[in-house]
């Protein structure tokens, strides 16, 4: 086990988590007016965080939302969890963030066991940041940028339930319509769902590099979509 550091600021959402041996032991959420806000609040939820370790206790990673996302939250997030790691010597962990707004569904929802997961990130007007998950949190569509029309997840919809969720989710509901399809609110990305997913990965040494790693915008995949469509 470990003791991890959890800093999410992908959204308009600035949360920070400390877990020890698999356990939260500390965690403060700032539902702001957009990711600048992080700016201001997130160094003083770090240093409140940082007050919970003992003396001697060595903080073994830092977990950051690695997007897609707001490019301007991710940055502060990530430029705030390669300082920590650095100044620590910790691991520098970065969890997906369609993967991590996925925990909360998993950890309190039954579902149908061929259900599908869709979170969903907002980009702007009809388009969204997406991935598909099966219940075991396995990709069965990797991340993408997706212009929604009523059909976008057809082949998805034809076969299973599936589940919309993630802020844009929301302005999906009056255009996907198919009986399959199912939409539940209040799903943000926070920084205390990280824990099992960051564990995972510190255990596997999944590690990234303090120095060279940059988080996941999103622009590859909007490069990908017609131009006309933008």
């Amino acid at each position: 086990m470990a003791t991890i550091l959890h800093i999410e600021t992908s959204t308009d959402v600035c949360s920070v988590a400390l877990t020890k041996d698999g356990h939260c032991i500390w965690d403060k959420e700032d539902h702001g007016d957009g990711s600048s806000k992080a700016a201001e609040v997130l160094p003083v939820f770090v240093d409140e965080a940082m007050k919970e370790l003992l003396s001697n206790e060595k903080l073994d990673a830092v977990a950051v939302s690695g997007g897609p996302g707001s490019y301007t939250g991710l940055r502060i997030g990530m430029s705030m969890a390669k300082g920590i790691a650095y100044g620590s010597d910790a691991k520098l962990l970065a969890v997906p963030t369609l993967e991590l707004m996925c925990v909360p569904i998993l950890l309190g929802r039954e579902m149908e066991d061929d259900a599908l997961l869709c979170p969903m990130i907002d980009a702007r007007r009809m388009e969204v940041f997406s991935a598909i998950y099966d219940r075991a949190l396995k990709p069965i569509r990797k991340t993408q940028a997706d212009i929604v029309e009523e059909d976008t997840y057809k082949e998805f919809l034809d076969m299973h339930p599936v589940y919309f969720f993630g802020n844009g989710a929301e302005k999906c509901k009056e255009t996907i319509k198919h009986p399959n399809a199912h939409f539940i609110d209040h799903i943000k990305p926070l920084a205390r769902h990280m824990m099992p997913l960051a564990e995972k990965h510190y255990h596997k040494g999944m590690f990234e590099d303090v120095a060279y790693y940059v988080p996941d915008y999103g622009k590859e995949y909007e490069a990908k979509l017609p131009k006309k469509l933008l």
